[in-house]
């Protein structure tokens, strides 16, 4: 029995961190029974692992292909893949972003902060910034309608669909319940979109690259919406809350970013992305018999490759389990990489940067209420909570 044979969904939830320390040193490319899949662990393996046409996207044993259905733009490669990145991209490229980001999330977050103050909860993860995240995206896609608690909903069954590498029926439930409640909400707006295009990215979806009169098909672009919506209600909003969990852990950081902001706040929200991985892994299958760095994987593995674990690696990062917003600025993996590289990256990132600015004008005096919060989570890790001493009104 190997180290990996002994580790639990139950363990990897907890605290994966430390596993994955050990898996670095010992085994780093590896199975792990308990998650039906290798593990890969060090930066430089996932890289070539990336780089390598010994391996594709287009994993049969990814979880999100049973909870969204396929094809989808996280296991697809070829003309699929093409044509649904293609249709996402469009909305969310850097300059575009940078053109409605503060007019969209501000509005958004300043509300939400209202709201947090109104309410007797001070849980800023909840309240705040898991909201601003869920809004944020559907309101870019063009769904105005659906609310806050539909939309969290929306959020944890989807989640629960894509972690079930245990193949877990109760999760499954819960994923197919989200499912059907999106598709109920979602094919009748894509089949007024398919009639009048308005230039969202769900519309782009359907009409982009098509024959004019002509559009693809719901069914076709739905598991690419159900991870989209998925992600992008997912990162920033588990980002921000990381970030400001380590800057709270950290006081004299805190300080030194309020009094440089512009400059550090990016910084300080790469270093929270780095710290703790949102989204904390991708899938790639072995397309034959090959070597990974001297290590053999067999055609047909079906490799995690742990980008929260690259992100601590300790031959990449110096001191890699402390949150220092004054580290060296070096790539990290929290966006993926090679052609499956996170399309909603600059949105993400901006969309911290706003809903953090907006409660560092609020709150000068910004600190826990307790003690530091308890983080759960290994394909998805955030604070489970993060509450704070609330300002007043």
């Amino acid at each position: 029995m190997t180290y990996a044979d002994t580790i639990t969904i139950d363990s990897l939830e907890r605290d994966p961190y430390p596993i994955y320390a050990r898996l670095r040193r010992e085994e780093p490319l590896i199975p792990v029974p308990a998650a039906n899949c290798w593990f890969a662990t060090r930066w430089k393996d996932i890289e070539a692992i990336n780089r390598s046409p010994d391996f594709t996207a287009a994993s049969d044993d990814a979880p999100v292909n049973e909870a969204f259905g396929r094809p989808n733009v996280l296991t697809s490669e070829g003309p699929d893949h093409t044509a649904l990145r293609t249709g996402i991209d469009a909305h969310y490229k850097p300059k575009k972003v940078a053109g409605y980001i503060e007019a969209l999330v501000r509005p958004i977050a300043e509300a939400q902060l209202a709201a947090f103050r109104a309410s007797d909860d001070n849980d800023l993860m909840s309240l705040y910034f898991e909201p601003i995240s869920a809004l944020s995206l559907a309101r870019s896609f063009g769904l105005t309608e659906v609310d806050v608690a539909t939309l969290r909903r929306w959020f944890h069954g989807l989640s629960q669909g894509a972690i079930n590498f245990e193949r877990d029926p109760a999760r499954a439930a819960d994923c197919a319940r989200a499912v059907a409640e999106i598709e109920a909400i979602l094919l009748p707006f894509l089949a007024r979109l398919a009639q009048n295009p308005d230039g969202s990215p769900l519309s782009h979806l359907l009409h982009s690259g098509i024959e004019e009169g002509k559009t693809r098909a719901p069914e076709y672009i739905l598991p690419t919406v159900k991870v989209t919506l998925l992600g992008g209600m997912q990162e920033p909003g588990h980002g921000a809350g990381s970030t400001l969990t380590g800057l709270l852990a950290n006081p004299e950081q805190l300080q030194d970013l309020r009094q440089n902001l512009d400059t550090l706040l990016p910084q300080a929200i790469d270093e929270g992305l780095r710290w703790v991985a949102p989204i904390g892994t991708m899938m790639r299958t072995a397309l034959r018999d090959t070597m990974v760095n001297d290590i053999p994987v067999p055609e047909g593995a079906a490799v995690s490759c742990i980008m929260a674990s690259a992100n601590r690696d300790e031959a990449r990062f110096p001191e890699p389990d402390s949150f220092n917003i004054h580290r060296p600025q070096t790539a990290h993996m929290s966006f993926g990489a090679g052609a499956h590289f996170c399309a909603g990256k600059w949105f993400a990132k901006a969309q911290i940067e706003i809903a953090l600015r907006v409660l560092f004008e609020a709150c000068p005096d910004l600190r826990l209420a307790g003690a530091a919060p308890d983080f759960r989570g290994w394909e998805f890790r955030a604070p489970t909570s993060l509450r704070i001493v609330k300002p007043a009104s």
